[in-house]
């Protein structure tokens, strides 16, 4: 083996049919065959029917490494095949521009040049090219070389199982694993005279997390949300027309600048309790509770006017059984809702209010993204939310309404840890102010904000924006969705994906 000489310049390109003659003596020294492994032929036809999935990587001007792919439908490589089948018989007749799978049907690097981890460029290039072309994966058969140093002893299965934990080094598999496909299953007589790895190969595979299945309707890309936090200033209300003044003039405040969601906080229209002050607090609770549904149907209307989708903040209300519950309503701006409820009531609600807790625990389908609402208390439980991120949630809305600084630390610090433990953005809107003729609602103190996991594509102290604390206000702050994609797949670390489902479960009881 000649050593290996400084390198100055590593480029991955295309691969040209003028790179032949280059591309053969590679090949010689790869694979020690007499006759070259690929034909002049057959890269030219590979070149002229799928150009990009064709490339080579090359060193200071001379190429020391290939990587050739076709594209094939997902239902051909789903179970067992061969590398024949696969490539038809290495006529590549079995390229189909309109599949959805990116194939693999060889990398290799020239001996003299491993190590250097220039094989991994090329994966790269695939996955951008899988990106690109919105193909589903990229799959392809995969030896395990180092296997027949086993098979006396261990069935492939417990191979692929100490291979995974680091317990046996195979060149190929190990390196496969550390460029995040996965194992679907092992293959016989992938490749026949496969002797090294006991005519056994992985059907390995990448799952492109950008992919969108065709359809015949209109496809929205955007994945950019921009949510609009309304910092709620409490003061007397006379009515509830004078309520909707406010809350109208803040949902066109924010449908201007083009938001998605408008969040209102927790108990927003508690000062229309001044009304039910002659009455004992668990009355007075009772009377705002006769407002709801009107209240729900504005906000209905609102929502179709205003072409944004509203989360009311909370308000009581009276079920067919009599009891009293925390509840808001998710109004979608096509003009549909859905309820949610306050699930963990605070003493204080018990006490002064009679408030029973809420039974769903769910997420909700929006035009641009799933979420999840928890109201006040309830974000400060971690098993609620983890259950919403095991349903798909991508933002978690919370909002609040906290009297001190002791109480709003509670709910901010536990929203900021719901960020980081589900991957997700979490936004929490409260009110501020006073209310001196309002039983059990007398101070409020509150800083609305966003919150983001933190990792390298977010900010480093996983805050995305903070109102100021103690002023009426909006906060508007775009949340990037494909950014949770990318870090549940590559983050520094993934709380969502090591969890030891071995060691524990968490279900909803039915």
């Amino acid at each position: 083996m000649e050593p290996m000489h400084k390198i100055n310049k590593v480029e991955v390109r295309n691969l040209q049919i003028e790179d032949y003659a280059q591309l053969s003596q590679s090949f010689k020294r790869v694979y020690a065959d007499k006759d070259v492994f690929w034909t002049h032929e057959q890269i030219e036809t590979l070149i002229r029917i799928f150009p990009e999935g064709q490339v080579v990587t090359v060193v200071d001007e001379k190429i020391v490494g290939c990587a050739l792919s076709i594209i094939v439908d997902y239902d051909m490589v789903k179970g067992d095949h061969t590398y024949a089948k696969v490539t038809g018989n290495e006529t590549f007749c079995t390229h189909n521009p309109n599949g959805n799978i990116l194939y693999g049907i060889e990398v290799f690097i020239h001996p003299d040049y491993r190590g250097l981890r220039l094989a991994r460029r090329m994966y790269e290039y695939r996955k951008e090219l899988c990106e690109k072309l919105n193909l589903k994966a990229i799959m392809f058969g995969g030896r395990i070389p180092n296997y027949h140093k086993y098979a006396d002893t261990m069935r492939p299965k417990e191979y692929l199982d100490k291979v995974r934990s680091r317990e046996i080094y195979d060149p190929v598999l190990t390196f496969q694993l550390s460029n995040d496909f996965h194992v679907r299953r092992v293959m016989k007589n992938y490749l026949p005279n496969d002797e090294e790895s006991k005519h056994c190969a992985t059907l390995l595979q990448w799952d492109n997390i950008y992919y969108q299945p065709p359809t015949q309707d209109y496809v929205d890309k955007k994945t950019t949300v921009r949510v609009g936090l309304v910092q709620w200033q409490m003061r007397p209300y006379k009515t509830l027309d004078d309520v909707f003044e406010q809350v109208e003039f803040f949902v066109d405040a924010v449908s201007d600048y083009k938001s998605d969601f408008v969040l209102f906080p927790e108990y927003f229209n508690a000062p229309l309790m001044a009304k039910f002050n002659h009455l004992g607090e668990a009355q007075s609770i009772r009377g705002l509770a006769q407002y709801t549904e009107e209240v729900r149907d504005r906000f209905i209307n609102l929502a179709i006017s205003y072409n944004i989708n509203i989360i009311t903040g909370s308000m009581p209300y009276v079920k067919e059984d009599g009891g009293l519950y925390n509840v808001g309503f998710l109004v979608r701006r096509d003009g549909t809702y859905e309820m949610y409820e306050k699930v963990h009531v605070t003493p204080d609600e018990i006490k002064s209010w009679g408030l029973s807790g809420g039974k769903m625990v769910q997420t909700f389908d929006t035009d641009c993204a799933k979420i999840g609402i928890l109201i006040c208390y309830d974000v400060e439980f971690p098993e609620l939310s983890r259950i919403m991120a095991d349903q798909g949630m991508q933002i978690l809305f919370v909002p609040f309404l906290t009297d001190t600084q002791n109480g709003y630390s509670r709910v901010r610090v536990c929203a900021q840890a719901r960020a980081i433990e589900n991957e997700c953005f979490v936004a929490i809107a409260g009110s501020v102010g006073n209310l001196p003729r309002v039983h059990n609602m007398d101070i409020q103190y509150a800083q609305s904000g966003v919150f983001t996991p933190c990792d390298f594509a977010f900010p480093t102290d996983g805050k995305r924006a903070e109102a100021t604390p103690n002023t009426e206000m909006i906060l508007v702050s775009d949340v990037d969705l494909d950014l949770l994609n990318e870090l549940h797949t590559y983050g520094s670390v993934r709380n969502l994906r090591d969890r030891r489902h071995d060691l524990y479960e968490l279900r909803v009881k039915k």
